[in-house]
């Protein structure tokens, strides 16, 4: 993103993140305050619109993504499990006009892939709303909305229904038109999903081209599928080989929904760590490269957030890359 655009700005605003300080600006950039008394680090009183990352394609400042920063600065957050959504699809444009609060269901519904899996599951999306909570039975990468409520579901139809009626989305007329239907504005993202058979039985390979094979995989879906994989990947284990090496698990953590797996690569590796996000689709186990790391460090920094964990550290060089 062009630099110059750094103070092309209406509004400034002040916010505390993390026990940091920023000032933020409408345009979407941010700057985040050196601490009194401590150090000056390379990234502090500095104007910056953050650097993209090449695994979650949002923009960071340090370990810390700016779209959540800005979110804050600019919008009442509603409760603790709401999430911000960028509004054009956009994860680098963090102008706070196109920041809002969705909850995580809402979240979901807009993701076209997992909208088409809940469709699937149900036979339609209106049979869905009717008894959310039931999907966790038939899914269980759904398991966590055994807790929506039938209410919680009729309210984010209704917010979905005046996104799609607002200026801020496509123009579709009927909420089946717009949000459950595979609007193109989302199929780049979802052409580039590419899935290969690795040598493993159940598991599958996304976004990662060399076939591999996974000892630790296992040989069924159970009833807690990630839960077993996970009790298998201790620290050590070979998690992946194939024709260049293999990785061995660094940590392995997750929920129901997702398992991720940070392992050290084989020493023959330009980059010497790599991060790697298991789910479960139509009775496989598929295994989607999230990106590799040039320090321990780093790869960490990438792990802690696709779970969510927000710790404090220093900028690596992978935050440069």
């Amino acid at each position: 993103m062009r630099t110059d655009l750094l103070n092309e700005y209406e509004s400034e605003r002040e916010v505390e993140y993390h026990g940091e300080k920023y000032s933020v600006r409408d345009n979407g950039a941010v700057c985040r305050r050196s601490r009194a008394g401590k150090r000056s680090r390379k990234l502090d009183d500095a104007w910056t619109f953050g650097r993209p990352n090449d695994s979650t394609g949002y923009m960071h400042l340090a370990s810390h993504v700016v779209h959540r920063i800005v979110a804050l600065a600019f919008h009442e957050q509603p409760s603790e499990q709401h999430v911000v959504d960028h509004i054009d699809t956009n994860r680098r444009n963090n102008r706070a006009s196109n920041l809002r609060w969705v909850t995580r269901l809402e979240n979901l519904l807009l993701n076209p892939i997992t909208r088409a899996r809940i469709a699937h599951v149900y036979g339609s999306l209106d049979a869905f709303f009717k008894d959310p909570s039931a999907i966790g039975d038939r899914d269980p990468d759904f398991s966590w909305m055994r807790t929506v409520s039938k209410a919680e579901a009729q309210e984010s139809r209704r917010r979905l229904h005046e996104w799609a009626e607002s200026d801020l989305a496509p123009k579709g007329g009927q909420l089946g038109e717009w949000v459950f239907g595979l609007e193109a504005r989302n199929a780049q993202s979802v052409e580039e999903v590419q899935d290969i058979q690795s040598l493993t039985p159940l598991a599958i390979q996304r976004n990662w081209k060399t076939p591999s094979e996974f000892p630790a995989c296992p040989h069924s879906i159970g009833t807690d599928p990630l839960g077993e994989y996970a009790a298998r990947l201790k620290p050590g284990t070979v998690f992946n080989t194939n024709r260049f090496g293999e990785a061995l698990t660094e940590s392995a953590g997750g929920n129901a929904v997702f398992l991720a797996v940070l392992c050290e690569m084989s020493q023959t590796s330009v980059k010497g760590w790599a991060l790697c996000k298991v789910t479960t689709e139509n009775g496989k186990f598929v295994h989607e490269s999230v990106g590799t790391y040039f320090s321990r460090e780093g790869a960490q920094n990438a792990y802690h957030r696709i779970l969510g964990i927000d710790t404090p550290h220093e900028a690596t060089i992978d935050d440069y890359l």
